[in-house]
């Protein structure tokens, strides 16, 4: 059972206490209470901006991102916009410089998917997270997407954006649905971390099966072109639709709208058919 799935469970009209049912179901009593990220609403108008033209252009850099809010009536300075962006966590599209040098302290693992024949469920898992606005804040979220068949395996949401609620997202899901063979995700602190790592090499599992790791280049956002197609689809079909005001609204919205895109919502790149069929079929 999902986390999400467990969060729905908890009814305060039940004899037992909050406390008490969290307990019970395993998750912890403060994401009950999560609260969106605060900033001044001028920063949250320039936040959404940057997020609506962060999926109309994504190659765009600082300098011509801020000519496009001033364009839009906006007034900030490059440096206030760089936070921002930041904040949004805004990754520019540009093509690899063959001088990078990669970190050699950092957890860092090559691209496995080009050119890779993906034929049935979990073989390939894509990860990421995502800026969410609200009417007063912002929270982030972070989805698992089976490349497969495009079936959200799992999504969970937190105003912070950590290792610890990254690692915790996956073991629900791999709980649910098991281990993929690979996964795929950007170069993101949260993905680099030692405890993202140990949990995908099996480390202090029983029985834990080694996962692949596969990391976009840095700046190619769209080598996890599956899951920022996602991101899409979820922001207009949802999101900017609707000015959720609080976390549990919000948590509410999402989990009838990846009910949808799982079960009802037809692919075109499925044929016609939908993510849970497909997974079902196959898997």
């Amino acid at each position: 059972m999902s986390r999400e799935d467990r969060f729905r469970m908890i009814d305060p009209s039940e004899g037992l206490s909050i406390s008490g049912q969290c307990k019970a179901l395993g998750i912890p009593r403060s994401s009950l209470y999560y609260t969106p990220r605060e900033e001044p609403p001028e920063n949250l108008a320039i936040m959404r901006f940057v997020d609506e033209q962060y999926l109309k252009t994504p190659f765009y850099g600082v300098n011509r991102l801020h000519q496009e809010l001033s364009q839009n009536n906006f007034t900030l300075s490059k440096g206030k916009l760089r936070r921002l962006m930041k904040k949004v966590n805004w990754r520019t599209l540009y093509p690899k410089k063959k001088t990078t040098k990669a970190d050699p302290e950092a957890y860092k693992y090559p691209y496995l998917l080009r050119k890779l024949t993906i034929d049935h469920p979990n073989q390939v898992w894509e990860v990421d997270i995502t800026y969410i606005p609200m009417e007063k804040g912002f929270m982030y979220l972070f989805a698992i997407i089976d490349v497969y068949s495009r079936y959200v395996v799992g999504w969970s949401l937190s105003n912070t954006m950590s290792s610890e609620w990254v690692v915790a997202s996956l073991k629900d899901a791999f709980e649910v649905y098991g281990r993929p063979e690979i996964i795929n995700s950007d170069q993101g602190s949260q993905f680099t971390s030692k405890s993202y790592v140990d949990l995908l090499q099996g480390v202090g599992s029983v029985g834990g099966s080694l996962i692949k790791i596969s990391m976009d280049s840095k700046g190619r956002a769209l080598d996890n072109i599956y899951i920022e197609r996602l991101w899409r689809s979820v922001k207009y079909e949802n999101v900017y639709l609707v000015s959720y005001e609080t976390v549990k609204d919000l948590r509410r919205g999402l989990t009838h709208y990846f009910e949808f895109y799982n079960k009802e919502r037809l692919h075109q790149s499925l044929e016609y058919k939908t993510p849970s069929l497909i997974y079902s079929r196959a898997a």
